[in-house]
């Protein structure tokens, strides 16, 4: 009898060491708390996503007529200018009816004070290709069958102002703009440095420029 209790004795003094070597090895799980994302935090303007109570300014274009406008700085280098006046009427721009002709031609530009449109907008750089016209190809590495000719009308590509020039609002940015740019010519928040010669470096056709 005294052999049994001893027995049962050390089987549960082997089970309790089991158990709390079992416990000492494997460390207590820690519940991680992420921390609370509020709405109001998602957003630039500081306001619930959620819910649309954020008013925005209203666009407020220049109401100086055509002419009046005081220019407006490119962007950056080679940007397409601003539209510096009212533009009440005069879009859309329809191939038969723009109104920016009207002022913005070479020929009447200066006597208008207007910026004159420059002859990339004169220059067609979609020409068809000796394929598309005769059904044959005659291509090469140098594209002779290519020619990249200057027109006496705005090409195709270029008549709808509005593409590239808009109106610029005047109001308060819901955001602060902090950038500034950086121009390569010293000229360049006034003047595009793409023209001439620049327009066609690198391009290799027969007749280019002509």
């Amino acid at each position: 009898m005294k052999i049994i209790n001893k027995i049962t004795l050390g089987l549960c003094t082997a089970a309790l060491l089991l158990v709390g070597c079992n416990e000492s090895a494997t460390p207590a799980k820690t519940e991680v708390v992420k921390p609370t994302i509020s709405a109001e935090t998602l957003s630039l303007r500081k306001a619930p996503v959620f819910k649309e109570e954020v008013k925005p300014h209203g666009t407020k274009y220049s109401e100086n007529y055509a002419g009046s406008g005081k220019k407006i700085q490119r962007a950056f280098q080679d940007a397409p200018p601003m539209i510096p006046h009212d533009v009440t009427g005069m879009i859309p721009i329809k191939i038969n009816d723009n109104q920016c002709t009207g002022c913005h031609m070479p020929e009447v530009a200066k006597d208008m004070g207007a910026t004159p449109i420059p002859p990339s907008h004169f220059t067609n750089f979609r020409p068809q290709s000796s394929y598309a016209l005769k059904g044959e190809n005659t291509s090469s590495e140098e594209l002779a069958h290519i020619s990249i000719k200057k027109q006496n009308h705005l090409v195709g590509a270029r008549f709808n102002c509005t593409q590239c020039h808009a109106p610029q609002d005047t109001g308060q940015l819901a955001v602060p703009n902090n950038f500034e740019p950086d121009y390569i010519d010293p000229d360049g928040a006034n003047k595009s440095r793409w023209n001439g010669d620049r327009m066609l470096e690198g391009l290799k056709t027969t007749e280019a420029g002509k």
